[in-house]
């Protein structure tokens, strides 16, 4: 097939450009670099299956002759991102939503969405089903990417309804690994990179929140998963294990055999008490659930980082 992936160049886009170029797929890969880096797609340079534009997809895409499959992932996805530009994320949701699936029409595509638990916000329902509406601050500091996702899926569903494109949205859970960013917020690149400095282990509130943390390949193949599948309905992707964030500190000061000590900061506002995917739907309709342990994530995720 003749793909087209926006935020390519991001650590979740590139792991997925990665995958398709691998299944022998023709990957045109978008990214303006606001978060993504060069590096995470330079070993694809000279692949006769990739090519890359640099290119923001809230304006207009051209690109000449069939494609099959348009996968948006473009978007800010770490707090420290969304958060330093608020505006630019919301966009991204919304008009490069509506260029993408646009550019889907045109071309007769299937088009698929990268949308994120954040929907679910600060969730009243435990553990969440892709039935569960969320609980989110509209005008909160966290609004900007939770409204993003939720009005990414609102159009998606409008194009499946009323332009008939081959629609597919993925709820995506606290995916890691490799290629992430050192600084961007995220509690796995803040305690990795913590640990092996050996500097305190920063976590936020008391550590008793909750999160379930699925390695970046089954993730990777969650979505090629969902592609393939007819199913045009949100699906959850994660690792339905949960685990407070002390439970998380110190199994990542296991692996790393940091003597690192744990300091508390005080937590962001609205900042979900529990998350943790129900993945029924994803078992049922996609033969998938993630592989890859915590341990072995972790240990990969370590050596990219040291």
């Amino acid at each position: 097939m003749r793909v087209v992936d926006t935020g390519a160049a991001g650590f979740l886009g590139s792991h997925l450009t990665e995958r398709l170029v691998n299944e022998g797929h023709k990957v045109i890969g978008l990214d303006n670099f606001i978060t993504g880096s060069a590096d995470n797609i330079a070993h694809l340079a000279g692949n006769k299956n990739f090519k890359f534009i640099e290119q923001d997809v809230t304006e207009y895409i051209y690109l000449p002759g069939e494609i099959d499959w348009v996968f948006h992932l473009a978007c800010p996805a770490s707090p420290e991102d969304y958060l330093k530009f608020p505006i630019k994320t919301l966009k991204v949701g919304s008009l490069g939503s509506h260029k993408t699936l646009g550019l889907a029409k045109a071309k007769g595509a299937g088009f698929l969405l990268a949308s994120s638990s954040e929907v679910y916000g600060d969730p009243k329902e435990h553990p969440q089903t892709e039935k569960y509406w969320g609980h989110v601050n509209t005008v909160g500091p966290r609004g900007v990417y939770d409204e993003t996702k939720r009005f990414g899926e609102a159009l998606t569903m409008a194009y499946h309804r009323s332009h008939k494109v081959d629609t597919r949205i993925a709820r995506i859970f606290n995916s890691y690994g490799p290629r992430m960013k050192a600084g961007d917020g995220r509690v796995v690149p803040n305690f990795v990179n913590q640990a092996i400095s050996g500097l305190d282990l920063t976590v936020y509130g008391d550590g008793s929140q909750t999160r379930s943390f699925c390695y970046v390949s089954d993730t990777v193949d969650g979505l090629y998963r969902l592609m393939r599948s007819g199913y045009c309905n949100p699906v959850n992707i994660g690792n339905p294990k949960e685990m407070t964030i002390n439970e998380f500190a110190g199994k990542v000061l296991e692996v790393t055999g940091s003597k690192s000590r744990l300091i508390n900061s005080p937590l962001p506002v609205n900042d979900p008490k529990v998350r943790q995917p129900d993945i029924t739907l994803a078992r049922e309709k996609l033969g998938w659930e993630p592989k890859i342990s915590l341990d072995e994530g972790l240990k990969k995720t370590i050596e990219y980082f040291t």
